[in-house]
């Protein structure tokens, strides 16, 4: 993306350049007479014929905007990305010593039991951003084995539908076998379409071949204590100020979004430097 960026800047300069030293060539005089008498572009007066040539001809820049609109869009991008990426560590700085109280007993988690950073994803099964965060957990897992302790809580944007349904049968699920729950939960997110558009049929389909029992399942899935779970966790969100999905918590740091893996190992490693002594 660096070297893109700094293409699309040279690009630009080489062709303003280029239509500077037109401007100021010999057979260019009878078009642009005042350039005609000046001297040959140098360090000194480059600055000073730019922009007296931008004065003159102010859609010029606008044109090699126009016709390099991709680089130009890619630029843009990287400085929100930079402006986005300083006012996150500005933000976890602060977060640092700012305990947020969650409740995570008894729910299964991947990762270490142990591990001195602790991530609580806030999330919903029919959320596409949900999906694509549940990759990138996924890979950041790996990456960071004996580190983390995740843990999946769930904040359904709807109260009814295909999205509470998925979490009260994955509560279920929890319940029947830690295990093949983690297992459903990948069949949920890879089948996020099919869940979308055939509600349940697509979520009993997933568990079944999770390999979840099924009539234990179909039983637990209609308990108060299970619906009251997903409750909790919506509760609990509010809270704490979950409004949007995904969420996480990484230790006290709250990350919003789809963020990258590199932004995730920024936040876990602030979260390692936080952490007591004994447990890095």
């Amino acid at each position: 993306m660096k070297r893109k960026i700094l293409w699309a800047f040279l690009i630009i300069w080489l062709i303003l350049t280029a239509y500077l030293l037109f401007l100021s060539n010999k057979w260019a005089s009878a078009a642009t007479p005042s350039y005609a008498a000046s001297s040959a572009v140098t360090t000194d007066n480059f600055a000073e014929l730019l922009r007296e040539t931008l004065q003159k001809n102010p859609d010029l820049l606008l044109s090699v905007l126009r016709e390099n609109s991709e680089a130009v869009l890619d630029i843009a991008q990287e400085g929100s990305n930079q402006r986005r990426h300083k006012s996150l560590i500005a933000q976890w700085k602060a977060e640092l010593n700012q305990p947020k109280e969650v409740d995570i007993k008894d729910r299964p988690f991947r990762g270490a039991a142990d591990a001195p950073v602790t991530i609580v994803a806030y999330s919903d099964f029919t959320c596409p951003y949900c999906q694509q965060a549940a990759g990138t957990m996924e890979k950041v897992l790996k990456e960071n084995l004996g580190k983390i302790k995740y843990v999946f809580k769930h904040f359904p944007l709807e109260t009814t539908g295909a999205a509470r349904l998925a979490a009260e049968y994955h509560v279920a699920a929890a319940r029947q076998d830690p295990e093949l729950a983690w297992k459903f939960y990948d069949l949920l997110f890879a089948r996020r379409a099919d869940v979308l558009k055939d509600g349940e049929p697509a979520i009993v389909n997933a568990a079944k071949d999770a390999g979840l029992n099924m009539k234990k399942l179909a039983a637990d899935v209609k308990r108060k204590d299970v619906r009251a779970e997903v409750d909790a966790d919506i509760a609990e969100g509010q809270r704490i100020g979950v409004q949007g999905t995904p969420y996480f918590l990484i230790n006290n740091l709250v990350a919003r979004g789809a963020l990258s893996s590199d932004l995730f190992k920024e936040a876990i490693n602030m979260a390692l430097q936080a952490a007591p002594s004994g447990q890095k």
